[in-house]
């Protein structure tokens, strides 16, 4: 806050930035992340979301492309390729697995957004919803800007910056502190989940929705894990089932699909079903 106060009247407590920062305040911020995006939200008439996770890393197929070009190059240049060369070259690769993710993730949204687009009951439409930064987060903002939608973004304060991606809407662009304020707004909204390959946090997002409608803590929404050969080779769900530390309704909780006409079909239909 820039005003200047007068110094002959007390501050309004309120306005007090020395108190608003310290740790007495600390509830105070938190209530403040908990009831401000709603008074935001409520403005604009959003009421249901669906919600996109994934990888801050992933790039889309332009940059990685560039990226590859780079590469070779450099490799044109020098007669014996370096140890790093080649490690470029497998991130590359990498990347570009990645790169179709985030392809069809733009993609998915850009579908989604217009199909919530054509339902008649604007309170009954479906907005896009991401974490705000880049990778598939920036994919699924895109497809929604794409299709002429709007989208949301629940972007956070990190120590290494996360700058809020260009393709969602500013007023629907929020910047929290506390993580678990920012998955309570991930959660409360949400009429749908989908899961693109990520790391710790996109895996923390999900366990923690999982477990949430597992124990009835949450509504039951349709959850679904993008790319079967990143989930079927990071996870074997079936040896939780085997050991006994789930049951296996558990199982039925998501859907594993590999395209986006099967991520789609597949959300168009259970969210009409639960709620049009």
């Amino acid at each position: 806050m820039s005003k200047a106060y007068d110094q002959s009247k007390p501050i309004l407590c309120y306005l007090d930035e020395e108190f608003l920062a310290s740790d007495e305040a600390r509830h105070v911020r938190v209530l403040s992340e908990l009831t401000a995006p709603g008074f935001r939200l409520n403005r604009e008439g959003i009421t249901q979301t669906i919600v996109f996770f994934g990888s801050a890393r992933s790039k889309s197929m332009n940059e990685v492309r560039s990226d590859i070009e780079a590469i070779e190059g450099r490799n044109d240049l020098v007669e014996v390729v370096t140890e790093g060369m080649k490690d470029a070259r497998v991130h590359a690769e990498m990347d570009l697995k990645l790169a179709r993710y985030y392809e069809q993730a733009r993609e998915l949204a850009k579908r989604l957004t217009l199909w919530s687009d054509s339902i008649l009951q604007p309170e009954k439409r479906f907005t896009i919803c991401t974490g705000g930064g880049p990778g598939m987060m920036e994919a699924a903002n895109r497809g929604a800007s794409e299709a002429g939608g709007t989208s949301i973004g629940f972007n956070i304060h990190l120590p290494m910056e996360q700058d809020p991606n260009p393709y969602q809407r500013s007023q629907l662009s929020f910047e929290f502190h506390y993580f678990f304020v920012r998955k309570f707004w991930f959660a409360f909204l949400a009429k749908a989940l989908i899961v693109f390959p990520g790391g710790f946090g996109t895996m923390d997002e999900l366990f923690e929705l999982l477990t949430l409608i597992q124990t009835k803590k949450s509504k039951k929404v349709p959850i679904v894990l993008y790319g079967k050969e990143f989930w079927n080779g990071v996870f074997n769900f079936d040896k939780l089932l085997e050991w006994r530390v789930i049951s296996p309704e558990d199982l039925e909780m998501f859907s594993i699909v590999d395209t986006v006409e099967e991520a789609f079909t597949l959300l168009q239909t259970k969210l009409t079903e639960q709620f049009l």
